[in-house]
């Protein structure tokens, strides 16, 4: 008997508990509510357009009428539908943010530029726009039924309560407690019913209010390029920072330092020749030191490339190659900072595996712009035989430097020479 009752309870205590969380019940009302408002607004806007399209039949057939046709039934009634698709759209995913916390991401708008009056078009060939009139539909009948049976089973106590209190006349007592009995297995049932309502109506969102799998991989695709470009502009510009210090103060106090100790080395000729080894030999470090900075800062991001452009960095590199170059640009307007410094190390990297591995007797660079790509070609008449999948790690670096900035590398290396190098990067502002 006791453990009958502490079933009873705890049943009594679950259902409490279930129906405490009233976001179910809300949401399947509220779908109640927008699905008749959504069923209301197009149902108008269709026999709108039918009305039109019988007007045609029995009045006039004039020029200024099929005029007023077409604005009305070819221009009108799409994009008024069209909005109220898009609006009650945005209007469910809200229902469902608001109510049950479940962010519903809205689907990519058809893109692309063009005639105003050609934006309808597009939209309406997006199947985005079809998933969205699906799920409208689907509430007018499934939502609106959800949401009704909902209500019968938290209204069924009121209806079997008036029932009751009717004229004594009026009523039978079984029929009357049928009703009660009946009313309450509803309202015990009410939260489940609710949930199921609810369910249902969340997977159905999910499905046609939000993007396509192929859209979510599109957008996520766009965000990680996006995100990217971001990274490799924030990575250009530190180095560009670091090389500013580095040339405004450390070089600084190396070149001060260096001559301040030749101006020492030179004035203490009659010194003791202790003291003069240790200045020289300091001197000679400092110098040493200097030159390595240069070559680090360098190495950095190259000033010149930012005060005078890419072709007198390329200039630069070209002079002080161990191997005659034959270096052309023609790049017209520049390019954005980050492809620019790319291009720079390509070359810079490219001849210098020229050097160390082609046994190449000269090099040609070729920097041209076309649209809104940049190809840098770096050939030399060496021995050949290079590959991206070598024991090396300079060409991967190569291939890694172009990807970072969503450009490409290809390689042309047989055995004997010549060989190849050719780099596009997308030449954006």
């Amino acid at each position: 008997m006791v453990a009958g009752l502490g079933g009873v309870y705890r049943g009594a205590m679950s259902w409490t508990a279930t129906a405490r969380d009233w976001r179910p019940t809300v949401h399947a009302l509220a779908g109640l509510a927008t699905g008749a408002a959504t069923g209301a607004a197009l149902v108008g806007l269709v026999l709108g357009w039918l009305a039109a399209i019988w007007s045609l039949a029995g009045g006039p057939a004039g020029a200024w009428w099929l005029a007023w046709f077409y604005v009305v039934v070819a221009v009108a009634g799409p994009v008024l539908l069209l909005w109220a698709v898009q609006g009650f759209g945005a209007l469910q995913r809200e229902r469902f943010r608001a109510v049950l916390g479940v962010e519903l991401v809205a689907p990519p708008r058809a893109s692309g530029g063009g005639w105003l009056l050609l934006r309808p078009v597009r939209a309406w060939r997006a199947p985005a726009t079809w998933r969205q009139l699906g799920y409208h539909l689907l509430a007018m009948s499934g939502g609106t039924a959800g949401g009704l049976l909902v209500a019968a089973c938290w209204s069924a106590p009121l209806l079997a309560a008036a029932y009751l209190a009717g004229p004594v006349g009026d009523r039978r007592l079984g029929l009357g407690l049928g009703l009660a009995v009946l009313s309450a297995a509803l309202v015990l049932t009410a939260p489940l019913v609710a949930r199921a309502v609810a369910g249902a109506d969340e997977a159905a969102g999910r499905a046609l209010l939000g993007p396509s799998l192929g859209e979510k991989l599109a957008l996520r695709v766009e965000a990680l390029a996006r995100s990217r470009a971001e990274i490799v502009a924030a990575t250009d510009a530190e180095r560009r920072r670091i090389e500013r210090d580095l040339h405004d103060g450390t070089q600084r106090r190396l070149v001060s330092l260096a001559m301040h100790l030749g101006m020492a080395r030179a004035s203490l000729t009659d010194g003791p020749e202790p003291v003069r080894q240790v200045i020289e030999q300091a001197h000679d470090e400092a110098t040493e030191a200097l030159a390595e900075l240069r070559q680090l800062v360098r190495g950095l991001h190259p000033a010149v490339l930012d005060d005078r452009g890419l072709d007198a960095a390329l200039s630069g590199i070209a002079c002080t190659a161990p191997l005659p170059v034959r270096l052309r640009v023609d790049v017209g307007a520049r390019c954005a900072p980050a492809v620019e410094a790319v291009a720079y190390f390509v070359v810079s990297e490219a001849l210098t595996n020229v050097a160390k591995h082609a046994a190449a007797g000269h090099a040609e660079v070729t920097v041209e712009r076309a649209g809104d790509r940049l190809r840098v070609v770096v050939a030399d008449d060496g021995r050949g035989g290079a590959a991206l999948d070598g024991g090396g790690t300079g060409l991967r670096g190569l291939a890694q430097r172009a990807a970072a900035v969503d450009g490409t590398l290809r390689l042309h290396s047989p055995p004997g020479g010549p060989t190849t190098v050719t780099v596009e990067l997308p030449c954006g502002s």
